[in-house]
């Protein structure tokens, strides 16, 4: 089986590749963003699963999803992210993605994961469909999904030009996002800001 695994931190790349070469058959390629993800997919053969996360430089969120689910060769595609909740995954399964994968799952459940989304068939922790649906943070609760996206770079150290990059917008557009952002959380810099959210565990 082919697997392509999209990640920014290499940490975790490198650990699911060391988990996935351990059993036969699996064959693993690796990209660092999602422009890296849609070039593999365009290039030699198709995959059996494509695994993404969420929050990757230039994937958008849902965005970057749909994307990689519209390319040729009806590849498979999954979500990987760190911010794991129910209504993610909810959203995820109703875009038509193989599945949803919280970095917390066991090597063996990884495993057994990737195998059962590259036969086929849909794949989400029991734990997270039964959960009631969670509440959003008040803060998060005050912010577009966009402003959230650039708090989030915030938090990462990213200027504004890195951060525009990331999201496919201008430099401009990221200076209005985050004249409304530090009003709504009631800060006066991107210092402040990404202290709050980290503080509020958004981050």
């Amino acid at each position: 089986m082919r697997i392509l695994i999209a990640d920014d931190h290499d940490l975790l790349r490198d650990t699911l590749v060391a988990f996935l070469d351990t059993v036969d058959g699996f064959e693993t390629e690796t990209a660092a963003d999602f422009p890296g993800a849609m070039t593999a997919m365009d290039e030699g053969d198709a995959f059996d699963l494509v695994l993404l996360d969420l929050n990757m430089p230039g994937m958008n969120g849902f965005d970057g999803l749909e994307s990689a689910l519209a390319r040729e060769g009806d590849q498979k595609v999954a979500l990987i992210t760190g911010n794991a909740n129910r209504g993610v995954a909810e959203k995820a399964l109703a875009l038509g993605a193989a599945g949803f994968l919280p970095k917390t799952l066991s090597a063996k459940s990884l495993i057994n994961a990737v195998r059962f989304m590259a036969m086929g068939e849909q794949y989400v922790p029991i734990d997270f469909m039964q959960a009631k649906a969670e509440q959003k943070h008040p803060l998060a609760e005050k912010l577009a999904d966009r402003e959230m996206q650039v708090l989030k770079g915030l938090t990462e150290g990213k200027s504004n030009k890195e951060i525009a990059r990331d999201l496919d917008l201008t430099e401009p557009t990221i200076k209005l996002y985050l004249k409304t952002l530090y009003r709504k959380i009631d800060v006066n810099n991107r210092t402040q800001a990404a202290l709050v959210a980290r503080e509020a565990g958004l981050y």
